[in-house]
């Protein structure tokens, strides 16, 4: 509903909600932005999503009908030039190379701010020339047009800056607002540790089942510890978890190993677990190592492009392997298991990234600070 006493109006334009890292981020900086007096609405190519109740319930929604990105032109110029809001905020590419070209089309005057939040080199790396071609072309001309260029690491922001040919100084590197994640209470607590199951040590891991988070990795060094007696959970759900449930009975870990899906409050997993491991080829951020870092839950990550090293200050927080080693990745794990961790230190750390210090950057590019 909106409420007349916001002093500005801001648009976040999203694909939609589906309930990825990015589409959370968006919702968490839209709080922070209402906590500081801004009206906003949340534009989505498609009103889709398990996020989207949630969004509905606190914000303005607008479905702007685009199934596919040629659509959003069209779409985004009509509506822009009916809302006219004072800052508009576009989050992932495609939507941040059409966005800043609607906005000249529909004569938008507010400020335009991209933002992205993974790594686009990686991710479509396997697409092809022409793909590669009309995402450097796109970029090219879209960042060229909008007012501020915003990655979520430093090496997202490099990767902006390689792909659209421009220079590393146009870009701002703003990390995740992650947001402290509720205490659970008793009877979650006694759910989380219904999937663990048995008293030996617990490793978690919290991410879609799919190919860039590496999974198969993290099974490999599982089935390497020297202590059988441990579990490893992984929350969250995917097309790869037949896979990985193959590839896990192949190593004769099937039994330690648990499977429990999805959950829109992964908090009571953390609570529960004594050391937290991300096996990921490439991470923008990786919102979940704060999440656990706000337990208090020690840390295991691939030295992945960009966000995890950017995160754990390259080791200060939390150990860093190389991308795709089992071995090295088994030992790190052992040492996270046996060394005791320094719980207020990880907490404080996490500290660091609360939605409000990243709400007031994008709002001082948005010119509403």
């Amino acid at each position: 509903m909106m409420d007349l006493g916001k002093t500005k109006s801001i648009s976040i334009l999203i694909p939609d909600l589906r309930g990825g890292g990015t589409e959370r981020v968006c919702l968490d900086l839209a709080r922070e932005f209402v906590r500081q007096r801004h009206w906003i609405e949340v534009l989505l190519m498609r009103a889709k999503g398990e996020l989207l109740p949630e969004a509905i319930a606190e914000f303005s929604v607008v479905d702007l009908a685009a199934p596919r990105a040629r659509n959003l032109l069209p779409a985004l110029v009509r509506h822009l030039r009916r809302s006219r809001p004072d800052a508009l905020l576009v989050a992932m590419w495609p939507l941040t190379a059409i966005a800043p070209v609607a906005a000249r089309l529909a004569g938008f005057k507010g400020r335009v701010v991209i933002s992205e939040h993974g790594i686009l080199s990686a991710q479509y790396a396997n697409e092809g020339i022409l793909h590669h071609l009309g995402i450097r072309v796109s970029m090219g001309i879209g960042y060229r047009m909008a007012d501020a260029r915003i990655g979520v690491s430093q090496g997202v922001s490099r990767d902006m800056a390689t792909l659209a040919a421009m220079p590393i100084s146009s870009f701002h590197s703003i990390h995740n607002p992650v947001r402290s994640l509720p205490a659970p209470d008793a009877d979650a607590l006694a759910r989380a540790n219904a999937f663990w199951g048995s008293d030996g040590k617990r490793i978690l891991t919290v991410g879609s089942l799919k190919l860039v988070k590496n999974h198969p990795l993290l099974l490999r060094a599982f089935a390497l510890l020297s202590v059988k007696t441990s579990k490893l959970l992984l929350l969250g759900q995917g097309e790869g978890e037949a896979a990985l449930r193959a590839l896990a009975s192949e190593l004769g870990i099937m039994d330690r190993v648990v499977f429990a899906g999805f959950h829109a409050d992964p908090s009571p997993f953390y609570a529960t677990a004594d050391l937290f491991v991300l096996s990921s080829n490439h991470e923008g951020f990786g919102n979940v190592i704060v999440e656990a870092m706000s337990f208090g839950v020690p840390v295991v990550s691939t030295d992945c492009p960009a966000g995890p090293a950017e995160i754990l200050e390259n080791g200060l927080w939390g150990q860093l392997v190389p991308v795709g080693d089992a071995v090295a990745l088994s030992r790190a794990m052992e040492q996270g298991l046996s060394t005791p961790a320094d719980k207020d230190a990880l907490r404080r750390r996490a500290a660091d990234f609360a939605p409000e210090i990243a709400a007031r950057k994008y709002l001082d590019l948005m010119g509403l600070a």
